[in-house]
């Protein structure tokens, strides 16, 4: 299960003992706090602190005292005009910290991101728990013929079936061995002694689950973000990002407001994006070939502007 009995008594009693504060309060992620939203078959998000809301951006950017402004609406004006020239230092005064449960496989594509401070579990000196990401069928899909990083065609009804009862089993195997390896039966008699945990982990498949906490500031999570909650993402990141997207906009509405708009929403034309564009708006007819793209490059463009 994604929450375990203890980790909930620890939830249960942080959120049934509230403490006053003089800092920003965002009434919004005050609803979040703690609270643990599943992703996946075992996996987990949860808001552990926050620092800053909507009018710290705004602080930060005037570097003025007390409430960003006079009224929400320049407020939200300030943070747009922001958002849409590309100013990222304001969006740094704001920093959320979460406790994530997710597969290794994602979080080692996850820690790419190098901009935020990650304290993850430690199967050195803890054990980890027999949880497994098994896809749905829905999820299993051949390799793309046009990306490479990417998946194609759904698989059949029983070739999904026969890959997941290999996910399954291997799963379970590599586990058996796993607690086979680590477990201490040495007596006075003579009985073995178990492995070293830094040593039985590394039969571990990477769809086992890891945990860890995870700050990073505005910014850089919207950079996280814009990645990770795209449509081309892969499916079982972008259920996290999809989640996170959930929390940062009752955390930062105008923000968040702004960034699905000119990040999520928006578009980035190069130069020569911008030339076909004008043409095609002018009546002329543009090609690829008459485009001085690639074929990438132009069928990227037409998924743009189509």
């Amino acid at each position: 299960m994604p929450i375990s009995p203890d980790q909930q008594a620890e939830i249960d009693a942080l959120r049934a003992n509230p403490k006053p504060t003089l800092r920003a309060v965002s009434e919004g992620m005050e609803a979040h706090l703690y609270k643990a939203h599943d992703v996946l078959d075992h996996g987990f998000v949860r808001v552990i602190d926050y620092m800053g809301d909507d009018a710290a951006i705004c602080q930060a950017a005037r570097v003025s005292y007390g409430k960003g402004t006079k009224s929400v609406q320049n407020d939200e004006g300030l943070i747009r005009y922001l958002m849409r020239h590309w100013h990222s230092t304001p969006f740094e005064m704001c920093e959320l910290k979460m406790h994530i449960k997710l597969p290794v496989f994602v979080a080692r594509q996850w820690i790419r991101h190098r901009t935020a401070n990650v304290n993850e579990y430690s199967a050195r000196y803890s054990i980890l728990d027999r949880e497994f990401y098994i896809p749905e069928p829905s999820q299993l899909a051949a390799q793309s013929v046009v990306n490479n990083q990417g998946r194609g065609e759904a698989l059949t009804a029983a070739e999904s079936a026969r890959v997941l009862e290999i996910l399954k089993g291997d799963a379970a195997q590599c586990y058996d061995h796993y607690e086979e390896m680590i477990t201490d039966t040495s007596d006075e008699e003579g009985g073995k002694q178990g492995l070293a945990r830094e040593l039985a982990r590394m039969n571990l498949p990477a769809n086992i689950y890891t945990q860890w906490y995870w700050k990073v500031d505005l910014h850089n999570l919207f950079h996280f973000l814009r990645l990770r909650a795209d449509a081309h993402a892969q499916y079982e990141i972008l259920v996290y990002a999809d989640a996170i997207c959930k929390v940062v906009a009752d955390w930062v509405p105008a923000a968040y407001g702004a960034f699905e708009d000119y990040r999520l929403g928006g578009a980035v034309l190069s130069e020569k994006g911008l030339v076909c564009l004008r043409k095609m708006l002018a009546g002329e007819e543009v090609t690829q070939e008459t485009s001085g793209m690639s074929k990438g490059e132009w069928r990227e463009f037409l998924g743009v502007i189509e």
